[in-house]
């Protein structure tokens, strides 16, 4: 009896705790449901409640400021300005085609703008604004809004929209953006989400391609109230993105200006380097274009008249154009020669106008010869012989290995579009490539800056600015970032012993200074500003034996695309360089005649810091001088905006 009771009592127990444990529960958990209601009912309550009427919130981008561009001066050369546009939402127009027809009757649209935005309309959800038109006229805008009753789901807006103050002056340098295309989406594997806005702009060119990221900044946010329909009906809160960087780059407008109206409408480029940082002070490219177009939506004619040219325009010579150096390579060859110890400045070489190679005649341009030549006599004149001689002694790779430590041959690494590597040409090189053993013929071509050798007026001007400082210039085209000052390009001195190098400006100078050097007429006078350098003349043909025996043509007698590129490099001023200099002119004949006085006239106003003055230039030079400096279309750099950060 007693075990039983003992075993009742235990049982009654164990049944206590539990129900203990089972109301404890019970009573939490409607604790909790309480809370939980109350949060719903009360504090979630306005939230549930747009819920009910079958609302939602969405979130929204707001794009970012894109950043602004300055020149070395602080003159705004890509900035953002307000513009006037008008878009359409597709649920609230009905019919699109029939919106536009209406539209059109008061504002003039083609009808490439009207096909494009149906394009836009049907990629996108019907409550999505969809851009018609920008930069339209505040008449134009003011039309539509006063007919906006008879105009539903068309509205006029304030939009941003890039502007490039000096136009065509620094459209291969700062390119230009547009909107985001289905082939710029298909090249990023996460693609920001802002590219998804209808008509966003990126960068397509230049350096507002290659700084896109920094340029284009971080998103904002704005929650809205939507419908079910997707109709807005509200704006709950906002938070404001980041704007882009602003860049200063190297350049200076003034100059930029310069440089490309003295190119004129020439096939040319043309580079300026500032020797002490590397900086690149200038970089033309001509004919050029108006990069505003293709922001607005360049039109089909005017497309069609860019690539319908020979001349090229749309392409950046400076740096994507690679072409045979010409003689301005012999100062390449020379310091291979110099620094392999196979010559000294003293040793001559015998120039009858040929070196004969087995069955073959390798001619110097000048058809007589230059009879005996020493190094500085052989760049002075230009004697083709000598570089010929003394290639073959120094041989390719040496050739090569001098090319590449003077910036030929190199890729630098500068934010513009599709900057070529250029060529310095060696045996594995030949190998690799054809399948072939190199040649002696090839090494006296190569001598000469001829065969298989190739260099951009970029690397030109690079290899002038290591031989004037001795130093391995690195070009910099972005100054500063946010203020930031960029790492210096001045680079460390070059394993190339200094005498050398000394020979060879010396060479340089008497190119120019010397009475009887190839450059001598395009001299500059001023006192502490002389101008040292290196004419080029390269082939872009063959000459046969025939021609050769009847008489070379002369340039003006071809057809310009059969004519020779005219080349110049220089360094000044000649005792203490403050800048080096490159100049291609396609097809423009000879370096002397043609690519050095443009070079001086682009040094001089590089080192004046403006037009040059006439005393410059030799005497009987100075009225043709003022005369053609004063008929050139120069902007004053003055009236360019400056400072501060333009925002729409």
């Amino acid at each position: 009896m007693k075990r039983s009771q003992r075993e009742a009592e235990e049982s009654s127990r164990r049944i206590g705790r539990r129900t203990l444990v089972l109301g404890g529960a019970q009573a939490l958990f409607a604790g909790v449901l309480a809370l939980r209601m109350r949060q719903l009912q009360v504090t979630q309550a306005d939230e549930f409640r747009l819920l009910a009427e079958e609302n939602r919130i969405n979130i929204r981008l707001i794009p970012p400021a894109r950043g602004i561009l300055y020149d070395r001066q602080g003159h705004v050369i890509a900035e953002n300005e307000q513009n006037y546009r008008i878009v359409i939402v597709r649920e609230d127009a009905g019919d699109p085609e029939q919106a536009l027809a209406r539209l059109t009757r008061l504002v003039r649209l083609d009808d490439e703008t009207v096909e494009r935005a149906l394009k836009e309309i049907r990629r996108h959800s019907p409550f999505v604004p969809v851009t018609i038109a920008d930069r339209m006229r505040w008449e134009e805008v003011a039309g539509v809004a006063v007919n906006a009753p008879v105009l539903p789901g068309i509205t006029p807006e304030v939009g941003q929209s890039r502007h490039y103050p000096m136009g065509p002056d620094f459209a291969h340098v700062v390119g230009y953006v547009g909107p985001v295309s289905d082939y710029d989406l298909s090249k990023l594997e996460d693609p920001d989400p802002l590219l998804q806005i209808p008509r966003f702009q990126i960068g397509k060119t230049g350096v507002e391609a290659k700084e896109e990221e920094l340029l284009r900044g971080k998103a904002g946010t704005r929650r809205i109230e939507v419908n079910a329909a997707g109709r807005v009906i509200r704006e709950l809160d906002r938070i404001d993105g980041q704007p882009g960087s602003d860049l200063q780059l190297t350049i200076d407008a003034g100059l930029q200006n310069f440089m490309q109206a003295r190119l004129g409408e020439e096939s040319a480029a043309a580079v300026v380097l500032d020797i002490e940082h590397g900086d690149v002070l200038g970089i033309a490219s001509s004919p050029s274009f108006d990069p505003n177009k293709f922001v607005q939506g360049i039109s089909v004619a005017d497309y069609r008249a860019l690539t319908g040219t020979p001349f090229r325009p749309l392409s950046n010579k400076a740096v994507q154009g690679a072409y045979p150096p010409g003689s301005t390579f012999k100062v390449v060859t020379a310091l291979a020669a110099l620094e392999a110890g196979v010559i000294t400045p003293e040793d001559t070489v015998w120039c009858p106008g040929y070196l004969k190679l087995g069955e073959r005649r390798f001619h110097c341009w000048r058809r007589g010869g230059h009879g005996h030549v020493n190094l500085t006599e052989s760049l002075q004149q230009s004697c083709d012989v000598y570089y010929y001689d003394i290639g073959q002694r120094v041989g390719i790779d040496n050739i090569a290995a001098m090319a590449r430590k003077l910036g030929i041959g190199v890729h630098h690494d500068l934010p513009m579009s599709a900057v070529a590597e250029g060529l310095a040409p060696d045996r594995a090189w030949k190998r690799a490539r054809y399948g072939q053993d190199w040649q002696v013929g090839d090494t006296l071509n190569a001598s000469i800056g001829q065969g298989y050798v190739l260099a951009t007026p970029l690397q030109l001007a690079v290899m002038s600015a290591r031989i004037a400082s001795g130093r391995a210039v690195t070009p910099r085209l972005v100054r500063s970032i946010d203020g930031v000052e960029q790492p210096s390009g001045a680079g460390e001195p070059l394993d190339i012993h200094p005498a050398n190098l000394a020979r060879i400006r010396k060479g340089m100078d008497s190119v120019v200074n010397s009475r009887r050097g190839t450059a001598h007429r395009s001299r500059v006078v001023a006192e502490g500003m002389a101008m040292a350098g290196k004419t080029g003349t390269s082939q872009v043909r063959n000459i046969t034996a025939a021609e050769r025996a009847a008489g070379v043509f002369r340039n003006e007698d071809l057809p310009w695309e059969r004519r020779d590129h005219a080349l110049f490099v220089a360094f000044a001023p000649v005792e203490a360089p403050k800048v080096a200099v490159a100049i291609v002119v396609e097809h423009g004949g000879g370096g002397s005649a043609v690519a050095a006085p443009i070079a001086r006239d682009i040094t001089l106003r590089a080192l004046y810091g403006r037009v040059p003055p006439g005393e410059a230039y030799p005497s009987d030079q100075r009225w043709e001088a003022e005369r053609r400096l004063n008929d050139l279309p120069l902007r004053d750099p003055g009236s360019l905006p400056s400072g501060g950060r333009s925002r729409a």
